[in-house]
């Protein structure tokens, strides 16, 4: 069928073929060969996901315009060795996913006589560095290649000898352990995937044009750069994400880097063991020694500031994940543009903000989940931090703040200082101790009022016992988290002030059995899981919510009212661990009819029936309760019938015992007839 391009995207009959644009789109169509009945001139041709076992030499011959030819998934085992002999134009090949290892001899033939083709796409099929090499020879014109989810182990120079346009390669999910050279003539490549492999070490990394790299989940344990390349390096991403480096990474000496992205690793500075009185054991410098003997050794000095390479650059750097305590003095100063810093999960003590120099341009601050216990900041360090909009405290040892620190960053949006010790003041001032001046002040609790910019706040798990008064004054939050915090109470007059703003509230887990919502009119994500609910509160049903969560309270059953209600609002819903009476499910089928509604967990919703056994609402077996309405029908007929055959034999007897004479005469009149013995 031919089809414009403007209803190109409405569902056909998986069996129909629908083209559009020069384009024919055979995919998920049950085929076992390439159809012929297509219009000849068609540019593209998608044949993915059929069963397709192999491509014969005539299969795309009248097809002579292909430009694109896309059969991945297909079980292909084998090409004709002329298949695109009447292919002069192919400039795009996808063969994913298929078992092209079996014959690759022969379709190594195939591919030879391609000689525009840009793009190629060789995943996932079993294929092993030699197969590579010989599916690749003189393909002078390559842009694009996808070896990925292959059985690759080591690559060396004559891999991709004639690639020489290559830009960029895809080799994730190999069980590469060694690429001795293979990239060295691929002076066009710029995006380069290593991603899950075995590779143990980039060492001497000279590759200047490269603008991405990714060798993430790899075994890492080294990364060192050509420190005597005086050409600026390209490299604008590197990603060692899940390696095991031990060191900060060796970096070039002039390069254009943006993101470093070094999370989950064993990453640590050891500037402090370069004092040789303290440490009169430890070497401060490792050789790297070239076994071939066709390149130099490479020598570094571990604690020198120098191997940090350039860094002024970098708008991201993630070290999350690492085992980092500190920073080398003037590290931070060498990132005069960095944008986000992430540093959660490592043994950071202090967070000192005036000795760090943080620069202007910093946007996003992640400190969570380390050892925190002192955050120290001076009036010009907080001014410096005028662009920082996130900043993530959660999860430290933290029992006091600088008191004026959350309302001196004049551009904070999101704050999350959950699971510390630090509370809400009950009036505009807490406990000071250690400073001098309102900037040097530590408080143990803060004050949230006036804050312009805060939009999102965290308080989960910080122990907190009471709202005051207008907590929240002149700050307009649109999200606030108070969850784990069993003993606070609220005063529905403390979130007043939010109610033009508060978009999400959650109070899970703070021992909520009954609150006043309607002043919150723009909610619209409510979380008050883990909490003492026996029914649910009527100014509920006042809000326009579209997300509500009652996972693990004490409720039995929703009232058929508040139901309707609840299913005309609510997109998305959370209902398990609640004890719902069996009996009174009115309000589940209220929920299942409504095509708006989802109820997320219903797969482990539970009631309890009148001897107090727990059922699964899918499996519940409707004569707990005395069954259907239709059910009850029969019961009634059945009620019906056996007083009346109990009647009818009453009757039978009372004819055989006072009329008995009756009975012989019956007997006589149909059963003793005369014989003609």
């Amino acid at each position: 069928m031919v089809r414009s391009s403007t209803v190109s995207g409405l569902k056909e009959d998986p069996n129909l073929t629908t083209s559009a644009q020069l384009t024919a789109l055979c995919s998920d169509s049950e085929l076992s060969s390439v159809p012929q009945d297509l219009p000849g001139n068609i540019e593209e041709l998608h044949l993915n996901h059929n069963h397709i076992n192999s491509l014969q030499n005539h299969s795309i011959s009248r097809y002579t315009s292909l430009r694109t030819l896309s059969c991945a998934d297909n079980r292909l085992e084998i090409l004709g060795s002329k298949l695109f002999q009447n292919s002069p134009h192919l400039e795009s090949l996808n063969l994913a996913v298929n078992e092209l290892h079996i014959n690759y001899q022969q379709t190594s033939l195939a591919l030879a006589t391609v000689p525009r083709l840009k793009v190629l796409d060789l995943s996932e099929n079993e294929l092993t560095e030699d197969m590579v090499t010989i599916f690749l020879q003189n393909m002078t014109s390559l842009e694009y290649l996808n070896l990925s989810r292959n059985v690759l182990e080591r690559l060396d120079e004559t891999a991709f000898g004639d690639l020489h346009q290559l830009r960029e390669l895809d080799l994730q999910k190999n069980l590469l352990f060694e690429i001795d050279c293979a990239f060295n003539h691929l002076y066009k490549l710029q995006r380069l995937n290593l991603a899950y492999n075995y590779l143990s070490c980039l060492v001497g990394f000279h590759m200047t044009q490269l603008v991405v790299l990714n060798a993430s989940h790899n075994y890492i344990e080294w990364f060192i750069a050509n420190q005597d390349l005086q050409e600026t390096f390209q490299l604008e991403t590197l990603d060692l994400t899940d390696n095991k480096l031990f060191f900060f990474p060796f970096l070039p000496t002039h390069s254009r880097l943006r993101n470093l992205h070094l999370s989950q690793n064993m990453v640590s500075f050891y500037e402090h063991l370069e004092d040789n009185a303290t440490y009169p054991s430890w070497s401060n410098s490792v050789q790297f020694y070239n076994l071939k003997g066709n390149g130099s050794n490479i020598t570094a000095q571990l604690w020198d500031d120098s191997l940090h390479g350039d860094i002024s650059s970098l708008d991201v750097l993630d070290l999350s994940g690492n085992q980092m305590g500190y920073f080398p003095h003037g590290f931070i100063s060498k990132m005069p543009s960095l944008a986000r810093l992430r540093i959660q999960t490592n043994c950071f003590n202090v967070l000192n903000l005036t000795q760090e120099k943080m620069p202007r341009t910093l946007y996003e601050l992640d400190v969570s989940n380390n050892m925190l216990t002192e955050v120290y900041a001076d009036k010009q360090s907080l001014r410096e931090l005028a662009n920082l909009s996130y900043l993530n405290l959660s999860r430290n040892n933290l029992q006091s703040l600088p008191f004026r620190l959350f309302p001196s960053l004049t551009s904070l949006a999101s704050v999350d200082i959950s699971y510390n010790g630090v509370g809400m003041c009950l009036q505009d001032q807490g406990k000071m101790r250690r400073g001098a001046g309102p900037w040097g002040d530590q408080s143990d609790c803060l004050v949230w009022k006036n804050i312009n910019s805060l939009k999102r706040l965290h308080l989960s798990g910080c122990n907190l016992r009471k709202l005051p008064l207008s907590a929240f004054a002149g700050t307009p939050l649109t999200h606030l988290e108070l969850s784990n915090n069993p003993k606070l109470i609220i005063e529905p007059r403390s979130l007043v002030e939010l109610g033009r703003t508060l978009n999400s509230l959650g109070l899970e887990n703070t021992r909520l059995s009954d609150f006043d919502f309607s002043s919150l009119r723009h909610l619209k994500f409510l979380n008050v899981a883990k909490n003492c609910l026996a029914h649910l509160p009527a100014s509920l049903l006042t809000l326009e919510l579209t997300q509500l969560d009652l996972r693990a309270n004490k409720l039995t059953t929703v009232p058929s009212g508040q139901a309707r209600k609840i299913a005309f609002k609510i997109k998305t819903i959370f209902l398990s661990g609640n004890t719902f009476n069996c009996c009174q499910l009115d309000w589940y089928r209220t929920f299942e009819k409504a095509k708006a509604m989802k109820i997320m967990d219903l797969p482990d919703i539970s009631c309890q029936d009148h001897t107090a056994r727990t059922h699964n609402l899918l499996l519940l077996d409707s004569l707990i309760c005395g069954g259907s309405e239709e059910e009850s029908v029969y019961w009634y007929i059945l009620l019906v019938i056996i007083p009346a055959l109990c009647l009818f034999g009453v009757s039978v007897i009372f004819m055989l015992t006072f009329r008995s004479r009756l009975l012989p005469k019956v007997i006589k009149k149909k059963c003793w007839k005369p014989t003609s013995y």
